[in-house]
């Protein structure tokens, strides 16, 4: 069936640059987010690179140990604070989630746009530390290093304190917006569990950001004006700066990977062709990751000094969390169990999520064992743990959200055949990469070591291999996304015979969303009600 792309949408509606700085559109604000977020990707991931060629060997290369440690920590902070944290729900948050309710824009549209506008202010402020001296606390930014260097790192802190505000205004814009703006009929158990997702996800946005936002403030106090905070030369407790700041990055781990586990439930549901086994477990969970999250901060600090019944209840806790997390999992599976599954591209990306995720779910539980710890801890296999949860998780769900509203997003479809090619890529590359750094770990490799013995230069070497791979995946991604923007064949409303409300506007969506209110005539995961039998076996069968 021939399909074309609607006269009038929200690409088109308004035309110039000044319509698009201006816009209060969600869907577009969405593409504004994609712009910067990716374009933080393309930076943190040529830090990557860079980092990976100079271990290629014990000695100099590239850099020096100073420019090291910097390319090191710059790294890690535009990837952390200006594309995984903000990544999921700025663009597909944004763009999807209102469509998915039936709701013709977000609750409050100008502080959508406040919000960009202030992720900009924060990406400006993290590129002027990139010229004027880096910075090399690392991405934590742990006293004493912070106050003791004499890098730009006030300005790198003001980039992360102004970024805070943007993850806070955008978490109240869409709790409201869920709670108030849903479609009439379109109950709490009848919404997409992407939905379910951003919601947990923004509730931790509002309550854990500001711990964040107070601790940065008061290291630049500290800096500043010499107030003894966190320095011990000053009296300050150093140890004080890990409980703020793991108590913030813990939960925000979950909200990086809580909206990837949404993304991948409608994943499973769509290309499986089945209703979603275990709905409400599946939404549930996505609270209990959150609650469960603000309370096992302490397994970062386990070599910190901390009570032996601290560390034994944080310990507890930390296999107590696995429980939601498995929940999903187990779920997604049995969804797949006897479905007409179908192997497009989007469906790949969330088999590798499946498979990488759970390594670093099972290596997690590792790393909460005490004994284990101890010995494990600042070595490349907490390196590696962090890299399968981040990049085996979120990486791999935004990646798949954008293959599967991509078509949505811009009304037409990208070559497949590439797509395949390169998920291939990026999962061999990311494996290659990552699993020998565990083999390292346990031999005793130390973590964010310029130099190192050479009985693991080969090891490294391998890896770094694993990361030219993995780069020239992405690459290929970015040729084929934007050659399908221009060139692609149009997409039509709903190519993947989804039931999720955003299938029933055009490819792409005109500007209100929805011609007039809309009421819900289904389930989002009706597929035995909606679909006919006759249709759903036309699909390839795994």
């Amino acid at each position: 069936m021939e399909h074309t792309i609607p006269e009038k949408h929200y690409l088109n509606e308004a035309t110039g640059w000044k319509s698009w700085l201006m816009t209060l559109d969600h869907k577009r604000i969405g593409i504004l987010y994609m712009i910067m977020v990716m374009f933080s990707f393309f930076l943190g991931g040529v830090f990557a690179l860079l980092l990976r060629w100079e271990l290629i060997s014990p000695d100099k290369i590239l850099m020096g140990p100073e420019m090291y440690n910097q390319a090191f920590s710059l790294h890690g902070i535009i990837m952390i604070f200006l594309f995984i944290i903000p990544s999921i729900p700025a663009i597909l948050g944004n763009f999807v989630m209102p469509l998915m309710i039936g709701a013709k824009d977000v609750a409050f549209p100008r502080l959508n746009l406040a919000s960009w506008y202030i992720y900009v202010i924060g990406f400006c402020f993290a590129v002027y530390a990139l010229f004027t001296g880096g910075i090399d606390t690392g991405w934590t930014f742990y006293t004493p290093y912070s106050n003791e260097t004499t890098t730009a790192v006030i300005p790198i802190l003001t980039a992360a304190f102004v970024l805070g505000f943007s993850s806070i205004f955008t978490g109240l814009n869409f709790i409201v917006t869920i709670h108030k703006l849903r479609a009439p009929g379109m109950t709490w158990f009848q919404l997409p569990l992407f939905v379910w997702a951003i919601y947990a996800t923004a509730l931790i946005q509002v309550l854990a950001t500001p711990v964040l936002g107070i601790t940065l403030a008061l290291l630049m106090l500290e800096r500043v004006v010499g107030i003894g905070i966190f320095d011990p030369a000053m009296g300050g407790d150093p140890v004080l700066f890990q409980h703020f700041f793991w108590f913030y990055s813990h939960p925000a781990v979950y909200i990086m990977i809580l909206p990837g586990m949404g993304i991948i439930s409608e994943l499973i549901a769509t290309f499986s062709h089945r209703r979603i086994f275990g709905y409400k477990f599946i939404a549930f969970s996505s609270l209990g990751i959150a609650f469960t999250g603000f309370l096992v901060w302490g397994h970062h600090m386990f070599v910190s000094g901390q009570s032996d019944l601290a560390a034994v209840i944080f310990s507890f806790l930390t296999f107590f969390v696995g429980i939601p997390s498995g929940i999903k999992i187990l779920n997604w599976m049995a969804t797949m169990y006897k479905g007409s599954i179908s192997l497009d591209t989007p469906m790949l990306w969330a088999l590798s999520f499946l498979i990488l995720f759970s390594i670093g779910g099972f290596t997690g539980i590792v790393l909460g064992t005490l004994s284990i710890d101890v010995h494990l801890h600042d070595t490349y296999f907490v390196v590696s743990h962090f890299h399968y949860v981040m990049v085996g998780g979120t990486v791999m769900a935004i990646f798949g959200g954008l293959h599967y509203w991509w078509p949505k997003i811009w009304g037409r479809m990208y070559n497949e055949t590439l797509a395949r090619i390169a998920v291939v890529l990026i999962f061999v590359g990311f494996n290659v990469t990552f699993f020998v750094q565990f083999i390292m770990g346990t031999q005793g490799m130390p973590r964010r070591y310029y130099t190192y013995l050479p009985q693991f230069q080969g090891m490294h070497g391998f890896s770094s291999i694993g990361a030219l791979i993995m780069g020239v995946g992405f690459l290929l991604i970015g040729i084929y996304l934007i050659h399908a923007i221009f060139k692609g064949k149009p997409a039509g409303p709903n190519p993947w015979r989804a039931l999720t409300m955003e299938w029933e506007t055009p490819s792409p969506p005109r500007a209100g969303n929805f011609e007039g209110a809309q009421r819900l005539t289904h389930g989002p995961y009706d597929y035995d009600k909606v679909v006919p039998e006759n249709a759903l076996k036309q699909y390839k069968t795994l």
